[in-house]
Parts: C-alpha cells; sequence; structure tokens
C-alpha cells in the first residue's frame, strides 16, 4: 500500500497481515481522489474515514494537505496503527474507536467529505443505514459529499440521497449529496 500523491507521494504503508481490512486498489483511490479535487481544495475540507481499517484513505487527504480528519473504526489493531502511522509522519489524524453505526448515532461533528468503506459482505439494510444516519443526523456540511465503496453486486442507487456512481474493477464508489447540489 502506498501513498500516491501529495506530500507523502510514494511513500509506502506496511499494516500487520492481522488486520481484518480489505484496502481500497491504488486505481480506485486514484480515481476517487481525482473527483474530489476537481470540486474541493483539500486544505479547506474536514474528512471522516468510517470504517477506516488502515487508514489508506485518510493517509492520501492528509498528504494533500487536508488537517482536519478523523477516523472511525470497530478494530483496535486498526486504531492502534492509524495512530502509528499518523504519529510516524506527523500527521493530525484523530481516532475514535468505535462500531461506526453507533458513533453516526451520537456524533457530533460535521464533515464535508465523508468516506465509508464498509466490509463488502454487509446486508444491504446495514449499506442504507450509513446515509440514512449520516443524513438524519445532519454530520454532512451543505456543500459535502458522502461516498460509500462497495462490491459491483450492490447497488445502492435506489438509496435516499443517491447521486451517482462509479466503477473501479470490482469495486464501486456511491456518491450521496443533498438534492441541491450535484458534483461530478
Amino acid at each position: 500500500m502506498r501513498i500516491i500523491s501529495g506530500k507523502f507521494k510514494g511513500r509506502r504503508i506496511t499494516p500487520p497481515k492481522k488486520l481484518p481490512v480489505r484496502p481500497t486498489t491504488d486505481m480506485a483511490k486514484e480515481a476517487l481522489f481525482n473527483v474530489i479535487n476537481n470540486n474541493y481544495y483539500f486544505d479547506e475540507i474536514s474528512v471522516l474515514d468510517l470504517f477506516a481499517g488502515t487508514g489508506s484513505i485518510s493517509y492520501e487527504f492528509a498528504s494533500r494537505g487536508t488537517e482536519d480528519i478523523t477516523c472511525v473504526d470497530e478494530d483496535a489493531g486498526c486504531i492502534k496503527f492509524i495512530n502509528k502511522t499518523a504519529e510516524e509522519f506527523v500527521m493530525d489524524i484523530k481516532t475514535v474507536r468505535s462500531d461506526v453505526f453507533k458513533f453516526l448515532e451520537t456524533a457530533k461533528l460535521q464533515a464535508t467529505v465523508i468516506f465509508a468503506d464498509p466490509p463488502y459482505g454487509i446486508s444491504m439494510e446495514l449499506f442504507s443505514k450509513i446515509p440514512e444516519l449520516v443524513f438524519q443526523n445532519n454530520l454532512l456540511e451543505d456543500d459535502g459529499i458522502l461516498i460509500v465503496e462497495h462490491a459491483k453486486q450492490m447497488d445502492l442507487s435506489e438509496l435516499p440521497y443517491f447521486s451517482y456512481s462509479k466503477h473501479y474493477g470490482s469495486s464501486v464508489f456511491s456518491y450521496f449529496e443533498r438534492p441541491e447540489l450535484t458534483i461530478t
């Protein structure tokens, strides 16, 4: 796993093999960040990384200049690895060890970009709770976007606030935003 752009471009990150993760591929990550780069200035946004895993997405944001980043993951090993890596690279990344759904029910923050990469095996019911809780609890800034990574077999287009999706290999990024916004 490597950081693909910004201050730490090319730096390799090697998480422990025992972590229960499926990191986003470099190809998909590069495409994702091209979309984000076309719509936001990285140094002006806040990011909430849900099901953060190794922290790969957060490191990419930090490398590009984002300073307000919060990672949420239930696994203690993942949180420990993110904290260690953020300290090593001198990145200001906050971590929260919590069940993501419980966190979304009680969170008192807002973010410009919320990225969620839940385990591919979760049910459609749980997938649907992600945008439901984000919008119901007003966790997204007015000009913000929720991005949910999922397997191509899962179709999230019928969920409220769905805007569009982009496919990259076996991964799909589904974008959710308030109806008055349309970011492409």
